[in-house]
């Protein structure tokens, strides 16, 4: 990528490796990406700081697509890795990460330009590596209409059959939503999408 191209954007989706977890909800990140590379016919396999790259062009933009294989609490370190290499991003207002919320009600997403880690531990992770909190961030809801005794159990559960479809529709509006990011901005596209 052009060092000195302000149209690169590293897109992250957060996740955890294996199996295990690919169906749930805590790999949202993960499933947005693996969409957006379906979209972008791009594939996200090259293995580079400890996760798994690709990268090609979205909305007239260049875009590097990252899944961190170093499990949700270690996400920093690879993002940091990748950030440290020549060319990648002209700013870290072009970085994009992507994570579940389990304080935003199930199939709802949100975007900000920056903020507190809301106790996700994928993005105080990189908060901590990269020193700051100045970077978008795409949110999308988990919440459960019931109380949770188990937090914990919850995220790492796969979706139910009948979340699928809602998950999909999910998605799909969070492609949208990336692209008025990268075409239109990060305010205007709040202002549409929140």
């Amino acid at each position: 990528m052009d060092a000195g191209s302000e149209n690169c954007w590293l897109i992250v989706g957060l996740g955890n490796p294996g199996l295990q977890y690919e169906k749930t909800r805590h790999n949202l990140g993960f499933m947005l990406v693996d969409k957006l590379a379906s979209e972008m016919n791009a594939a996200v396999k090259r293995e580079e700081c400890s996760a798994l790259v690709g990268q090609g062009e979205f909305e007239n933009a260049k875009v590097e697509l990252v899944k961190p294989q170093t499990y949700m609490n270690l996400s920093g370190e690879a993002v940091a890795c990748l950030l440290k290499k020549t060319g990648r991003v002209a700013s870290i207002e072009n970085l994009i990460v992507i994570s579940d919320d389990l304080a935003l009600p199930f199939g709802k997403i949100r975007l900000r330009p920056g903020g507190s880690a809301g106790g996700h531990n994928g993005l105080k992770s990189l908060i901590s590596s990269l020193g700051t909190d100045r970077f978008i961030r795409l949110r999308i809801g988990i919440q459960p209409e019931h109380p949770l005794n188990d937090a914990r159990k919850f995220v790492l559960d796969p979706f139910s059959k009948n979340d699928w479809e809602t998950v999909e529709q999910t998605l799909t509006h969070s492609v949208q939503a990336l692209a008025s990011v990268i075409r239109d901005g990060i305010e205007r596209s709040m202002a549409v999408f929140n």
